[in-house]
């Protein structure tokens, strides 16, 4: 999942595992790349998912993960354009490998939102142009045909040019009920500090699930940035990957879970 602004700011979030940092610096390299190229912000989010689902990061991006309980992995994605509000998204998806791709493709070549057949991301422009997308293998052995947060827009991510990006990650069948990365956004839109609207969403959902498990990241238009997650046993800090012109390679940043 990333945050990404020209001025400019790249998040990642790592999944909670420490062994995801090297394959995570491989997927914001690749953005980079693309906005250092001329590439717009849609394109950087597509490539850098894209290389998170070749490098399969920690296991819960790309084939050949979590399959369902039938053995077999199926892919969601989704990408979103925070300029036009247009959003492209694929659930359930099987043969394909590039489902962040995919989801590209329902934006430029069909009138729907989302087709059924998850890693995230986040990129601001220099000019506040926001994009963002979601790409994942799921929850370990779900029930075929199952879809979490991560292809639905407003849940796995979400972005708005006139207030910054979000993305969330954990368990989507909890989050998705809440819609955190939209809310996130309308918290930063009304001028709260990004980790206090990251916070602010994290403490909304405890109310009705203490326990779950996630987190989520935020970004304003400005460049500011910041994580939440929820505390529960075995689950304290929540760790994510953050590139910006200021640094001299991706750095990664703790927060304290709440």
């Amino acid at each position: 999942m990333c945050l990404i602004t020209e001025q400019a700011l790249l998040i990642r979030e790592q999944s909670f595992t420490r062994h995801f940092s090297n394959k995570a610096n491989g997927a914001i390299d690749r953005t980079w790349r693309v906005l250092e190229s001329g590439g717009s912000e849609l394109d950087a989010v597509e490539k850098g998912c894209g290389q998170c689902e070749i490098d399969q990061c920690d296991g819960s991006v790309g084939y050949g993960g979590s399959p369902d309980e039938s053995g077999e992995t199926t892919l969601d994605a989704m990408i979103m354009d925070g300029n036009t509000m247009e959003v492209g998204a694929v659930a359930d998806l099987r043969r394909v490998k590039n489902a962040i791709g995919v989801a590209r493709k329902v934006i430029e070549y069909t009138k729907h939102t989302l087709l059924v057949g998850e890693s995230g991301m986040v990129v601001i422009g220099a000019s506040g142009t926001v994009a963002s997308g979601t790409s994942t293998n799921g929850a370990v052995h779900k029930i075929p045909g199952r879809v979490g947060d991560s292809p639905i827009a407003g849940a796995g991510s979400y972005a708005d040019s006139t207030a910054g990006g979000a993305a969330a990650t954990g368990d989507g069948d909890i989050m998705m009920r809440f819609l955190p990365s939209y809310q996130a956004v309308e918290y930063m839109r009304m001028g709260t500090d990004p980790t206090v609207a990251c916070q602010k969403v994290i403490s909304r959902i405890q109310k009705y699930a203490p326990k779950f498990f996630g987190a989520i990241i935020c970004a304003n238009t400005t460049g500011s940035y910041g994580a939440a997650c929820n505390k529960v046993p075995g689950f304290t800090q929540f760790r994510f990957m953050v590139s910006s012109p200021l640094l001299s390679q991706p750095t990664e940043q703790v927060v304290d879970c709440i």
